[in-house]
């Protein structure tokens, strides 16, 4: 074994997954670590190399290691271990070909920290996913959720750490009793539109009503991070990263971040166009939701993103981000209407 990297204290564990992933016995590797994302909360690596075979070949592997020490989310105190409760779990039996989350060939925890050692996926992500990309990820997530919703598989049954069902709302509340948000909206010097400030206000006042719409959505299992950066589209199918926050929520909020979470905002108002239909579609195949007249995507959309906004907006570091975060609201006024 050839160390590279002083971070990396654990060879043998290497040697383990790499036997696992290429069903062969390793007898020899080399890596190179390489950070996938900014670990703000979790540290991400792709290792790379030659692993030796014990019948002399030498293969070249790609896997991902992800370390997650225990942090306190609001409303969500144990999501720093989540994934590693799924993967210990028969979780992986809810997933189909076409969706699923990336193979775990090691799931480790040592009091408050947990080691992942996964698949990775090569695909397209983020804002380079199209259009027609954006509407597959919707109708299979709708096929995923209302084939759990319908089938109450028993890999759900015996699940302990999940998100709960009010953790959207809870977390529009938390954000709206944060006066440096709420006052600012409402202040004469505000410098967001008046329209757009009138878009929030008028939710802040008719809340109980829009939440006793939401509120007779179906309960589906969530996903709660459905952004572009957590979806690889690759060989047509659908593979989904970060599950930490996933739990109960209602039919369509994961819908609702995959148009708007650090969207393309020029083509927001086509995905909102073509994912609800495409999601419905999908989810239509295994419950009959015909009786929805009321999909509430855009109330979700501002209760989930509204106030986030204006605090990216309003704290933001330059003039180019301020215009994003303020063209996003105005997509999401000019939703109401379709």
């Amino acid at each position: 074994m050839n160390n590279h990297d002083e971070r990396f204290a654990k060879p043998e564990i290497l040697t383990h997954v790499l036997s696992k992933m290429l069903n062969k016995m390793i007898i020899r590797v080399d890596y190179q670590l390489k950070e996938l994302q900014g670990g703000t909360i979790g540290d991400v690596q792709l290792i790379t190399g030659i692993a030796e075979t014990s019948d002399g070949d030498n293969l070249p592997y790609k896997v991902v290691w992800k370390t997650q020490k225990k942090f306190e989310r609001y409303g969500d105190p144990d999501s720093w271990r989540r994934e590693y409760d799924l993967y210990t779990s028969n979780f992986k039996k809810v997933f189909s070909d076409s969706f699923r989350w990336p193979e775990c060939y090691h799931a480790e925890i040592n009091d408050d920290e947990i080691q992942l050692w996964m698949e990775y996926i090569d695909g397209v992500s983020g804002l380079n996913l199209t259009l027609e990309m954006y509407e597959r990820a919707a109708e299979e997530l709708g096929r995923f959720q209302g084939k759990l919703y319908t089938e109450r598989p028993n890999a759900l049954q015996n699940l302990s750490n999940l998100s709960k069902v009010d953790y959207m709302k809870n977390y529009y509340l938390r954000y709206r009793s944060w006066n440096v948000l709420y006052d600012y909206i409402r202040a004469d010097d505000c410098e967001i539109p008046k329209h757009l400030c009138n878009m929030l206000i008028d939710l802040d006042n008719n809340v109980d009503e829009i939440f006793s719409r939401i509120e007779k959505l179906p309960i589906v299992l969530c996903h709660r991070d459905f952004w572009v950066a957590n979806l690889f589209y690759s060989d047509g199918k659908i593979v989904l990263i970060d599950w930490d926050t996933a739990g109960w929520g209602y039919m369509g909020e994961d819908i609702a971040s995959l148009i708007t979470d650090e969207a393309d905002v020029c083509h927001m108002i086509e995905y909102y166009q073509k994912c609800i239909p495409a999601y419905y579609r999908g989810f239509s195949e295994y419950a009959d939701v015909s009786q929805i007249s009321d999909h509430c995507i855009y109330e979700l959309i501002l209760a989930m993103f509204g106030y986030r906004l204006v605090e990216w907006y309003k704290f933001a570091e330059s003039p180019e981000d301020k215009s994003m975060h303020l063209n996003t609201l105005q997509k999401i006024h000019e939703m109401r209407n379709i």
